[in-house]
């Protein structure tokens, strides 16, 4: 079980150094900043859609090295993928932070998997979600979403 923490550590950490999709996106068709005053993340997730699917989905902001990394991790997730393919990747997500909550799988899940580690750190799952929220409001057509509503 230790080698399977540190190796999400690894991803964790490689995801927060070398984040995938992020700066602005020109062009963007939908967009939602996300905030977790708790921890002082901030995130602002620009998507563009095209045809029911995400053409193209950068992140910017400022944030603890899970916020980054989640982020990035869900970038690479939905990227491609339609509408309602996102929603059930991020309903997924978000649905492991729960009480109860379903289990994410390396093999299965890829990388997001290794969020899964933050569920020993209560007040961290924050961090791990907000990306994922400020996803499913941008694909909704809302601007913002806060950790603390």
């Amino acid at each position: 079980m230790a080698e399977i923490e540190e190796l999400y550590q690894e991803i964790i950490l490689e995801h927060n150094k070398r984040p995938r999709n992020f700066g602005p996106l020109a062009g963007a068709t939908h967009m939602a900043d996300g905030l977790n005053p708790l921890c002082g993340d901030e995130l602002k997730i620009a998507l563009q859609l095209e045809e029911g699917r995400i053409a193209a989905l950068r992140f910017e902001g400022q944030g603890c090295a899970i916020s980054k990394a989640s982020a990035s991790m869900m970038s690479e997730a939905v990227d491609g993928k339609s509408v309602e393919e996102a929603r059930q990747i991020a309903d997924k997500v978000l649905g492991a932070f729960q009480p109860g909550g379903t289990e994410l799988v390396l093999e299965e899940d890829g990388e997001i998997a290794a969020l899964l580690g933050v569920r020993k750190f209560p007040a961290r799952i924050k961090c791990a979600t907000l990306a994922w929220h400020a996803l499913v409001c941008a694909l909704e057509g809302k601007r913002a979403v806060s950790t603390e509503n």
